[in-house]
């Protein structure tokens, strides 16, 4: 049925006003000659468009962006005459009847077109090029950008096609590249997951050895494939078609086997020497390669979870694992100062001969290269010597602490420093496994039954381990489970300090009934504090001299009840001798004070100034438990000993000053050998003996007459620095 809109619609499109009133008049007559009916409805404009479209293929054009102008075919330039009805809103794309030359070339009679109606027309005219063909894993084929023109006017600028079929060889090459051997490919095909575990093995080894030639090269692997798969294998679909005939016949056609994977003459590297998990005593922890220079995990990294950040002991990571050790070695004899060094070129054959002459983490590295190449050379060689900030940091351990879902919480070279930065989460983590009700406060009387020395709880894969004490609240305690058995010691003391003072009366009325004038003017003279508070000291000093000679705290309710008895009957007197010690040390400070004060000589001014800073490190507040009860009476020794100096030193300054000068030598070496060792040592009872011997060494050089009660010098003390290092 032909339309009356229809013919008015083309008469509108290809003629002049006066022409189409003809033609519409021509077609009207025509149709009705023919008996077809006139439809009142309107024509739509794409059949009428695409009719007319394939006769005017050559007089099609593409709108500028920047012009009103259109490119056309053999890359012509017209624009829209400006009578017509599209001068005003130009489309993108026109089609127009005529195109007329005269100040320019003018499109007349012209359409709106869309581009994709162009190129079902002109089959016969097109023409089509393709470039960047690709591997794409969501289509598992190869695909590439596609151009179609006409006449040179591009009607497609870029489509993406598949290449398969456009070129069967590239694309199978292709496939094979990307899919196979680089596993970018989206499959449950059994041979595919098996080879790609194989080569990450190998990859694997080749971070732990920090090498890049133990993997094949990727042409190997795609000469393997090449020469097994069919050739009409052209994307993911067609291997699978092609793979369910071919498997049936060989199922393990496409299976890698792992020694073609490592290249020739490098299967010397043993997966032995860089392993999975480093062990130390009942622990488990996982280890991880990284070959990345530059970044802060580069090399070997050892993963502690959270729970077991404090089972976790310094000892032995510094030996490496196995496969790093002989390197790290040869760096470690590098650092050694030049006269040192010089005994142990070259140093490869040193680091081989020192590994086959013992046995990794007998002792400390240090100690064990120091052994043995003073047994090599008859050097010797001491633990300064060794310049660990030389060595490069690949071959130093990392740590990372990782939570209950791996992920990463700190990391870092120092496992001392990861583990006071997280003391506080380690301490969270060992009070929410503590669900038995273990952690208790607010107690004034043993009421808890027997106290564990430790507290192990299964969380997970995890064995998490406590220890746990009595903690001091002031007006009460508590039992809490600490990271460490130095600190679980160290808080349990001073907690059953505070649960026995809470259980027995106080000595104050009797010091004060028993106590001479004298003793009570000395103490209320105190220039450390209230009175009160020193009293308190004195008290603790003599709770913790009574818990001493019991051998130490209670951790079961007989023991302390027993040792709360002992205490009740033995704290007066103890606490009157206690407080009397105290006097005394305070009259000789008070003493001292007076003999420092006035205008100074300066020729003595660097011994007053060595004199305040000793002063100052042997009493003060809190000095009474701070120094203990054992040291009080040498407390009191020492400070006669400064007024045995103090006498001398007008007479013979010079003497004075060398001598002062050789003890703060010592007490230099004294602060930083403390300074590196981990903080739980710091305070131990071994390290602070140091510190009395240097007190020793001061009557040694200041007050002989007053004698010490062991041989004493600068030598003895350095070596029992060394050896309790060692």
């Amino acid at each position: 049925m032909f339309s009356a809109a229809s013919a008015k619609a083309i008469s509108l499109t290809i003629c002049a006003c006066g022409e189409w009133q003809d033609i519409y008049t021509q077609l009207r007559q025509v149709v009705r000659e023919l008996g077809i009916p006139v439809n009142s409805e309107p024509a739509e404009l794409q059949p009428v468009h695409c009719a007319l479209l394939s006769g005017l293929l050559s007089h099609i054009g593409q709108k500028d962006t920047d012009k009103q102008e259109y490119t056309g075919a053999r890359n012509t330039r017209f624009a829209i005459f400006p009578g017509s009805g599209l001068f005003k809103k130009p489309p993108k794309w026109t089609m127009v009847a005529e195109l007329v030359e005269t100040s320019r070339l003018w499109g007349r009679t012209a359409g709106r077109i869309e581009p994709e109606w162009i190129e079902p027309l002109a089959q016969h005219l097109i023409k089509r090029s393709y470039s960047e063909p690709h591997w794409e894993k969501s289509q598992g084929a190869v695909m590439a950008s596609e151009k179609v023109t006409l006449y040179g006017l591009p009607i497609v600028a870029a489509r993406k096609v598949n290449y398969g079929s456009i070129d069967p060889t590239l694309s199978r090459e292709l496939f094979i590249r990307h899919a196979l051997v680089e596993g970018d490919w989206q499959t449950r095909h059994a041979f595919f997951r098996a080879n790609q575990k194989l080569r990450s093995e190998v990859e694997d080894l080749e971070h732990k050895s920090r090498r890049r030639d133990i993997l094949v090269d990727d042409e190997t692997l795609f000469a393997f494939y090449d020469q097994r798969i069919g050739k009409e294998v052209v994307s993911a679909k067609h291997f699978d078609s092609w793979w369910k005939l071919a498997s049936r016949e060989n199922a393990e056609l496409l299976n890698f086997d792992k020694q073609m994977l490592i290249k020739e003459g490098a299967d010397k590297v043993s997966q032995l020497d860089y392993p999975n998990f480093w062990h130390q005593g009942n622990l488990k922890l996982k280890l991880s390669y990284q070959f990345e220079p530059g970044a802060d995990a580069d090399g070997v990294t050892v993963h502690i979870p959270l729970p077991l950040l404090n089972q976790v002991e310094d000892s032995g990571f510094e030996w490496q694992i196995p496969g790093v050790r002989r390197e790290l070695i040869i760096a470690l004899i590098k650092s050694l100062p030049k006269p040192l060094r010089r005994n142990l070129v070259p140093a490869p054959n040193y680091a081989e001969a020192f590994l086959g002459r013992v046995k990794a983490m007998e002792m400390p590295l240090p100690d064990a290269l120091a052994r043995e190449f003073r047994r090599m050379t008859g050097v010797t060689l001491e633990r300064e010597n060794w310049q660990w900030e030389q060595v490069p940091d690949h071959l130093k351990m990392t740590f990372r602490v990782v939570d209950e879902h791996n992920r990463k919480l700190l990391e870092g070279k120092d496992l001392t420093a990861l583990k006071a930065q997280l003391k506080d989460k380690v301490q969270e983590t060992l009070s929410k496994v503590a669900d038995d009700g273990l952690e208790q406060s607010g107690l004034h009387i043993w009421s808890f039954g027997d106290l564990p020395r430790s507290y192990e709880q299964k969380r997970g894969s995890y064995q998490v381990k406590a220890w746990p004490a009595l903690v001091d609240e002031k007006e009460s305690v508590a039992i809490r489970l600490f990271d460490s058995e130095q600190e679980q010691q160290k808080m349990m003391w001073r907690g059953q300090r505070r649960l026995l003072l809470l259980n027995v009366p106080s000595p104050v009325k009797y010091l004060h009934e028993k106590l001479p004038n004298k003793a009570k003017l000395g103490l209320y003279f105190n220039p450390y504090g209230k009175v009160l508070e020193l009293i308190d000291d004195c008290i603790a000093c003599g709770i913790d001299k009574l818990m001493g000679e019991a051998g130490g705290p209670a951790w079961d309710q007989t023991s302390f009840e027993q040792l709360r008895d002992k205490v009740r009957g033995e704290l007066n007197e103890t606490v009157v001798t206690i407080a009397k010690q105290v006097e005394q040390i305070l009259t000789a400070v008070f003493n001292i004070n007076k003999r420092l004060k006035g205008r100074v000589d300066m020729t003595m001014a660097l011994a007053l100034s060595d004199i305040k800073a000793q002063l100052s490190g042997l009493v003060y507040r809190g000095f009474v438990t701070g120094n203990g009860w054992q040291r009080l009476a040498d407390t009191l020794r020492y400070l006669h000993g400064i007024e045995r100096r103090l006498e001398k030193l007008p007479a013979d300054p010079h003497s004075d000053r060398a001598r002062m000068l050789k003890v703060q030598a010592v007490e230099q070496a004294y602060q930083a050998w403390r300074n590196k060792l981990p903080p739980q040592r710091q305070d131990d009872e071994e390290v602070q003996s140091i510190r009395w011997m240097i007190e020793e060494l001061r009557i040694s050089y200041f007050a002989q007459q007053l004698g010490t009660p062991y041989p004493i010098s600068d030598k003895r003390i350095l070596q029992m620095m060394e050896q309790i290092a060692g």
